[in-house]
C-alpha cells in the first residue's frame, strides 16, 4: 500500500472480508464509493470537495480494486453489504453515501438493504440500470492496459497538460468543438479542476491492480435488472451532466423520479466529470456538502 499526502491506506478485516480504506477529515461520516475503474485513490479525488473539518470521508477500494480482493463480494448486493461491514468495523452506526458512476449501484443498494445506516445519498452520474460498455478500439485498449500506454499518458499529462485535458473531456462528453475548447480553457486555468483531471488519469489504468475489479464491474453492471430505488428513504441528491457520453443522463433523471423526494441537478453541457469540471461545479459541490451535513444532524 502506498501512503500519500491525502490519505493513509489501511486494511480493515471486516466480517465479510478485507477492505482497503482510509478516513480523511473529522465530522459527519460519509462513505465515498468510487466508479469504474477506480480504487481508493479515485475515492480520494472525489473527496477533495468535502470539507475536512466537517466530514470524515471514508475512502475505500471496492472489491477487485487495489488492496481489496474480490473474494466472495462480487455482486452488487455483496458490495453493499461489505460497505455496511466496513461501517461496523469502524464503529459507525450511520453515514452519508457519496457515489459516482459504476459505484452508484452499490451505493444505492446500501441504502436499500441497510436503510437505517444511510443518512443521505449524493449520487453523481450514478448508474441505475443495466450498463454495457461500448466497444473499445485497439489503440484505446493499449493506452489503458499496457505499460507503454501508461508511460505515454503520464508524459502527455506532464508535458502537454492542456492537450491531456482536452482528450479527457472529449472522451467523457458529447460537446461541440466550441464547447470543448471553452471547457478546456476553463479547466486548464483553474488549479483545482486542472489537478483533478490530471490526477484522475492515474486511477483509470486497468493494470493487474484494477483489472479484476473492472472486469467484475462490467459483468455486474450488465446484469442489473432493478435496484429497487423506490424503496430508498434517505434524502437523495442526484447530479448529472446533460452532455455525459459515458452514462446516459436518463439514468439520473429516472433515479430522481423514482427515489421518493429526490432532487436532481442537471449541469448543462456537462460531461461525466461535470461535478468537478463544470463552470457551476463549485455551487453544486456546496449543495452536495450541505445535503450530507444537514442529514447528519437529523
Amino acid at each position: 500500500m502506498r501512503e500519500t499526502s491525502e490519505y493513509t491506506p489501511r486494511i480493515a478485516e471486516t466480517a465479510l472480508g478485507p477492505v482497503e480504506y482510509a478516513v480523511v477529515g473529522t465530522g459527519a461520516p460519509v462513505v465515498v464509493v468510487h466508479g469504474t475503474p477506480g480504487g481508493i485513490d479515485a475515492a480520494a479525488l472525489m473527496a477533495r470537495i468535502l470539507p475536512r473539518d466537517g466530514i470524515a470521508a471514508i475512502l475505500l477500494s471496492r472489491p477487485g480494486y487495489l488492496g481489496t480482493p474480490l473474494g466472495g463480494n462480487a455482486t452488487i448486493d455483496r458490495q453493499a453489504d461489505l460497505l455496511a461491514a466496513l461501517l461496523d468495523h469502524l464503529g459507525v452506526d450511520r453515514a452519508g453515501v457519496y457515489t459516482w458512476s459504476g459505484g452508484g449501484p452499490a451505493g444505492y443498494r446500501l441504502a436499500v438493504r441497510h436503510p437505517r445506516r444511510v443518512t443521505a445519498i449524493a449520487a453523481n452520474a450514478a448508474c441505475r440500470r443495466a450498463y454495457r460498455a461500448p466497444p473499445e478500439d485497439l489503440p484505446t485498449r493499449l493506452m489503458f492496459t499496457t505499460a507503454p500506454g501508461r508511460w505515454l499518458l503520464r508524459a502527455l499529462a506532464a508535458h502537454s497538460p492542456e492537450r491531456y485535458i482536452e482528450g479527457a473531456l472529449a472522451g467523457e462528453g458529447d460537446l461541440t468543438e466550441d464547447q470543448l475548447a471553452a471547457r478546456v480553457a476553463e479547466v486548464f486555468t483553474d488549479p483545482a479542476r486542472r489537478r483533478f483531471v490530471l490526477d484522475l488519469g492515474e486511477t483509470t489504468f486497468r493494470d493487474r491492480h484494477r483489472r479484476t475489479g473492472y472486469g467484475n464491474d462490467l459483468d455486474q453492471l450488465a446484469a442489473i435488472t432493478s435496484l429497487d430505488l423506490e424503496t430508498i428513504t434517505a434524502p437523495t441528491l442526484v447530479v448529472q451532466g446533460t452532455a455525459d457520453s459515458d452514462l446516459p443522463p436518463d439514468d439520473s433523471t429516472f433515479a430522481a423520479r423514482t427515489i421518493p423526494g429526490a432532487e436532481v441537478l442537471l449541469l448543462d453541457a456537462g460531461t461525466h466529470l461535470a461535478l468537478y469540471t463544470h463552470p457551476d461545479a463549485e455551487a453544486v459541490q456546496r449543495r452536495v456538502v450541505d445535503l450530507l451535513l444537514r442529514a447528519a444532524d437529523r
